[in-house]
């Protein structure tokens, strides 16, 4: 189902998005700030001003002999930008290839993928204050950086428009192949010597096997987060579910793959109507064709509550929903 907003409007510039804060016929107090659009899931009409962020510029404002920042405005999708400091031989953010969304909305949830966060390279961001339009700058710190989380998501959430993000990338780069399926994919590719595109590729590669193309298959990518629970909690699961998978996280927490957790509560692959749980990957809800957003937001809070009853886990959508 189409939903369509009451006002629409694009920016090129920090300008031209300052200009159009000022204007009295844009709703300030109902504003929905969009970039690939890759991560919300819409359940009815928006009432209210939908800005798009479309400042495309990508270059390095500095350099040493060890490394260099990158600086890349809000409406840059984030693969080109990947693609654009592998070309330059920066390290830092290959392991996140392929993510779907902009630049703008990178920080705003701290993306991360096979081992990396966007913390891990972040030097700062720049962003426009929406009530009085004012250029304000934001380092690791003041972004308050979580899983998946910063404080545009909390404190400071619909206060700011992200409009330019710089990252300290590194000319010597350390190559990170232990998450997942990297390594075996780059013994699969046959590389001999790794390099970042190569990394990239495997990256890629992994991504491509597991998540559906959005433009074949209506969906949002992984859906929720991956819990963190207690280590006492995780103890308690394990006696009961031997196989349960895990990973350690920093402050003593113990991460569960939400996936494995929605294929043991039997959704994966499970279709109602023309929409579902995808065959492949159980954190992706898809729509087939025609499904409405109230549907899959229905669907996703059956897959919490179904994971609840059975984990006494409480998963968190990774969507917007609105």
């Amino acid at each position: 189902m189409e939903v369509v907003a009451r006002q629409f409007a694009s920016f090129t510039s920090v300008p031209e998005l300052q200009q159009l804060l000022q204007n009295p016929e844009i709703d300030k107090t109902n504003l929905l700030i969009l970039g690939g659009g890759s991560n919300i899931l819409f359940t009815r009409h928006f009432d209210g001003t939908v800005l798009q962020n479309q400042i495309g510029d990508i270059k390095i404002i500095a350099e040493t002999p060890d490394y260099a920042l990158v600086e890349a405005g809000g409406g840059v999708s984030w693969h080109d930008l990947v693609l654009f400091t592998i070309d330059q031989n920066l390290g830092g953010i290959e392991n996140l290839s392929l993510i779907p969304g902009t630049v703008g909305a990178a920080p705003l949830q701290n993306i991360g993928a096979y081992g990396v966060e966007l913390k891990d390279v972040f030097y700062n961001l720049e962003a426009v204050e929406i009530s009085t339009g004012k250029i304000h700058f934001f380092d690791a710190e003041k972004c308050a950086f979580g899983y998946r989380e910063s404080i545009f998501k909390k404190e400071l959430k619909g206060q700011y428009i992200v409009t330019h993000v710089t990252l300290k990338l590194q000319k010597q780069p350390i190559f990170n192949t232990s998450y997942g399926a990297i390594q075996n994919t780059l013994e699969q590719m046959q590389v001999k010597e790794i390099n970042l595109k190569a990394l990239s590729e495997a990256v890629c590669s992994i991504r491509r096997s597991k998540l559906p193309d959005p433009t074949v298959i209506g969906n949002a990518g992984s859906f929720f987060k991956n819990p963190e629970i207690a280590p006492e909690a995780f103890a308690a699961l394990q006696a009961r579910f031997p196989t349960i998978p895990s990973y350690p996280v920093p402050g003593g927490q113990i991460k569960v793959p939400a996936g494995w957790l929605i294929e043991q509560s039997g959704w994966k692959g499970k279709q109602i109507q023309n929409y579902g749980v995808h065959k492949d990957q159980a954190l992706v809800l898809v729509n087939y064709g025609g499904a409405t957003g109230e549907q899959i937001r229905k669907l996703a809070y059956d897959i919490i509550q179904s994971v609840e009853e059975k984990f006494n886990i409480t998963l968190q959508p990774e969507v917007n929903i609105i």
